[in-house]
């Protein structure tokens, strides 16, 4: 976002969790009774105005379970006003076309995960790339950040990892002055901070105190109730 806007692009941030956003119904409702409308009255109205207008949708989410979070996948099934019931050939593939109010443009991805390796980030890509498709929007790419957790551990101890907050700042900038993100730009925010076998251990080693705590703390609770 810093990098966006320091090249002169406009950014709306908007929380998931502080929006009222119920789950698609699946009626229909906004293809044919009261087409690019939907009947529901709740935050997705106004957000469905902000994104016509907008020329970059980026969708941030750790994964969970191999996807986005439950309020961001509700988000992308109340989409379906921005786009037409009709079925249209692209690229040989049954798509719908988008609402003429709404504008084309990008999407970008931006995502955390607790596990090391990268590849735990693929059936979230698979799935934002999907969504591109049927949405007629061209996927710019993904900042990916495999065991994230050891991001914000490591910058409090104050090891060198700020490049990869630079470079995630040089990613947005990218993208609004040229279009799109550089494969070596995109590669230092998803770089390897410390060896697979010791950030295991290390996660292991910080749970196993967290359930020692709790457990203690528990223990201390029944123990004071008991005559």
């Amino acid at each position: 976002m810093d990098g966006m806007r320091k090249a002169g692009a406009s950014v709306e941030l908007f929380f998931t969790n502080n929006l009222s956003v119920n789950p698609c119904h699946g009626e229909f409702h906004c293809w044919t009774r009261h087409p690019g409308e939907c009947f529901q009255d709740d935050d997705m109205g106004a957000l469905l105005e902000e994104m016509k207008r907008a020329e970059m949708w980026v969708f941030a989410s750790p994964v969970f379970v191999d996807g986005v979070t439950g309020p961001l996948k509700t988000l992308l099934d109340r989409m379906i006003p921005l786009i037409q019931p009709f079925v249209e050939m692209r690229d040989e593939h049954c798509r719908h076309p988008r609402r003429e109010d709404t504008k084309g443009g990008q999407v970008v991805l931006v995502s955390n995960c607790g596990f090391w390796e990268l590849d735990n980030f693929d059936p979230l890509l698979v799935h934002m790339e999907a969504v591109c498709r049927n949405i007629d929007r061209e996927f710019a790419g993904a900042l990916l950040r495999p065991h994230g957790p050891a991001l914000r551990l490591m910058r409090e101890q104050g090891m060198a990892v700020d490049d990869v907050l630079a470079a995630a700042a040089d990613a947005g900038r990218q993208l609004v002055e040229a279009g799109s993100m550089a494969r070596e730009t995109l590669n230092a925010v998803s770089r390897d901070l410390l060896p697979r076998d010791l950030y295991a251990e290390h996660l292991n080693r910080n749970f196993g105190a967290a359930i020692a705590k709790w457990a203690e703390r528990r223990e201390k609770t029944i123990s004071g109730r008991i005559p």
